[in-house]
């Protein structure tokens, strides 16, 4: 039983930045989002909004911003691709959160036969190629499920990571 003396202090609203700060405590790997338009154009754009899901089947989620042209791609064809991102990538990290409309002009990128979007082969470490197999808006995001169909492991080199609004090589130490 609680004693009706002992209140317990309000807690004060949350606000965008205090959530912005909050999760900037918690640091995350980091990848780029990629899609081809139903018109044949290449998206992307980074997110650190990663999360497994499932082992069988191979199950994946990323959150993309509600409205963004990567988000737009990936719903009409039902596909896209998770490049994550190895320690050497971080312009390519920065490059595609810019919004830049030349960001695939100013990389090297591939895309397979048969793949779910562009490959980024010289800043992942991995690609997962992904079905689309469910979405759910929250708030200002749209969280997508993705069934990984194929996964290429490209170059063996430790991840990028991103906290505290940076980014940083993971530690051996």
């Amino acid at each position: 039983m609680t004693d009706p003396a002992v209140r317990t202090p309000p807690v004060p609203q949350t606000t965008p930045g205090g959530f912005r700060a909050m999760m900037s405590g918690f640091p995350t790997g980091v990848c780029i989002v990629t899609c081809t338009a139903l018109d044949g154009t290449p998206r992307g754009m980074t997110c650190s909004s990663l999360c497994s899901v499932s082992v069988a089947p191979p199950t994946l989620l990323v959150c993309l911003r509600d409205g963004s042209p990567t988000l737009r791609g990936i719903l009409d064809s039902g596909r896209f691709a998770v490049n994550l991102l190895h320690d050497g990538a971080r312009e390519a990290a920065e490059l595609f959160a810019s919004g830049d409309p030349r960001r695939f002009q100013l990389l090297p990128w591939e895309q397979p036969p048969g793949t779910a979007g562009p490959h980024l082969v010289r800043d992942a470490h991995t690609v997962a190629d992904c079905d689309v197999a469910l979405t759910q808006k929250m708030g200002d995001h749209v969280t997508v499920f993705g069934e990984a169909r194929d996964i290429r492991q490209q170059q063996p080199r430790p991840p990028l990571l991103y906290g505290l609004r940076q980014f940083r090589s993971w530690s051996a130490a």
